[in-house]
């Protein structure tokens, strides 16, 4: 799997339509609260994405993907859901963990943001792109809409969140980037990259 493709000087647009790994690994995720909020123009590590890179791990179509999916206890003493999520590279267990973690140490003052999903697997593209959204592969989670702001919904970019730092901090320790540090903001989307959370 090539690293560089040799295109220099890539805009943005042209670095998320038509990425190398190089580029996917070009912005620096940050963890915790201390990150520059809210974030640069532009400024989203993660969501740059080479599609290869995805597909050769977790799947190119969507059976595929769904012979690696498994499930998790979601909450259960909170939403009581199960969901389904990729057991490649350990996915499905650092949700679960991320799941006990919640459940164990925070109070019910949270319960509200998390207490519904709004989906796991979903083989589609991201809306308005050819690209496929990282739920095609089972490895993203979606919390409660009702608390979330994303980009798109709000019609503007004047970053904007809810969602408190103690539930993204617990996703991040276990692998997970939230899409509320991106300047196309989504901050009910947490993907599992352990890739980018490397200290």
């Amino acid at each position: 799997m090539q690293w560089d493709d040799g295109i220099q000087n890539k805009t943005h647009d042209e670095k998320l339509d038509n990425p190398d790994l190089e580029d996917m690994m070009s912005q620096k995720y940050v963890k915790g609260s201390n990150w520059d909020s809210p974030p640069a123009e532009n400024f989203e590590p993660g969501r740059i994405r080479y599609e290869p890179f995805f597909t050769k791990m977790y799947g190119s179509s969507s059976g595929e993907v769904q012979r690696s999916l498994v499930s998790v206890s979601w909450l259960p003493s909170i939403c009581g859901c199960t969901v389904q999520f990729n057991n490649i590279n350990g996915a499905a267990a650092q949700l679960q963990k991320v799941s006990d973690e919640i459940e164990a140490s925070l109070g019910k003052e949270f319960h509200k943001y998390i207490n519904k999903t709004a989906g796991t697997f979903n083989w589609r593209k991201i809306a308005g792109t050819n690209r496929l959204s990282t739920h095609a592969f089972g490895t993203s989670i979606d919390i409660n809409t009702k608390y979330s702001n994303y980009w798109q919904w709000d019609g503007n970019m004047v970053w904007k969140n809810q969602i408190p730092m103690e539930i993204v901090e617990i996703f991040e320790k276990h692998g997970f980037i939230w899409g509320g540090k991106w300047y196309h903001y989504d901050t009910m989307h947490f993907e599992y990259r352990p890739e980018l959370l490397v200290d």
